[in-house]
């Protein structure tokens, strides 16, 4: 998988507008109502990656979880890193 252009990466953060970039990374935390809804997440979001086979760094701190995509491989942001995004906004908004 080939990384994302610089001068495209704006038009692609603009399909995950819950999310940030941050250097060769893009980042969401959401906070949940208890740490049992947190890890349900943390639970879904990594079936969805094993599904892809794209792996997303997690950080669960009781609450809130803190999630990280970025293509180790290709040294930034590539599709992969977005298309898994958004996948993970669809759980949060059903």
């Amino acid at each position: 998988m080939e990384r994302i252009p610089e001068g495209e990466i704006g038009r692609w953060m603009e399909r995950v507008p819950q999310w940030q970039r941050i250097g060769n990374e893009i980042e969401r935390s959401i906070t949940f109502k208890n740490f049992r809804e947190a890890l349900a997440f943390v639970v879904h979001v990594g079936l969805l990656a094993e599904r892809m086979d794209h792996h997303p760094d997690i950080e669960i701190r009781y609450r809130q979880v803190t999630l990280r995509l970025s293509t180790h491989s290709a040294g930034g942001l590539t599709e992969r890193d977005f298309q898994l995004a958004q996948q993970i906004d669809a759980v949060l908004s059903t």
